[in-house]
């Protein structure tokens, strides 16, 4: 979690359940019009992309890559370093999480027509995406399984109790 940061929950997410999870957004999509392509969000929405793909046998993936997080905390602005040629129409844009919109207003405005769908969705950005799985709390930090790694912690009897 960022210091100083307005979060006061954490959510581990393991790769185990981000793929359940991807792949329950697939379900969800798998009954809408065939889709041209992907679009996938860089980078969050990279991996839940990749899954999406396979699970509805889309084979042409594109990026929209933005840079709105650096690793401590929120830039102010979202910084485009790659966009997209159209308007969307047909095509799927995904990404891992909308939090605040900031990132997700960007990208309605360069893609208005493509449907966009995110595994994880907060209160505040949730009526930027057309289709999600999981909501959480907006003080709530969802911790990627590509930003953990596996180390020993000291069981919850063993820790100072102060």
């Amino acid at each position: 979690m960022p210091e100083g940061s307005k979060y006061k929950k954490t959510y581990p997410i393991s790769w185990e359940q981000l793929h359940r999870d991807s792949k329950a957004l697939a379900w969800r999509l798998l009954n809408m019009d065939r889709f041209k392509g992907m679009i996938a969000i860089t980078r969050g929405g990279m991996v839940p992309a990749a899954i999406i793909a396979r699970e509805l046998d889309i084979r042409l993936v594109d990026t929209i890559c933005l840079s709105g997080y650096d690793w401590k905390d929120k830039k102010g602005e979202v910084d485009t370093l790659k966009t997209f040629e159209g308007d969307g129409e047909g095509w799927l844009l995904i990404d891992d999480l909308v939090d605040t919109g900031r990132t997700a207003k960007v990208v309605r405005e360069m893609v208005p027509k493509a449907h966009f769908a995110t595994v994880y969705a907060k209160p505040a950005g949730r009526p930027l995406v057309d289709t999600f799985i999981t909501e959480v709390s907006q003080d709530t930090w969802i911790l990627f399984p590509w930003d953990t790694e596996s180390q020993f912690i000291i069981p919850l009897a063993g820790r100072d109790k102060t």
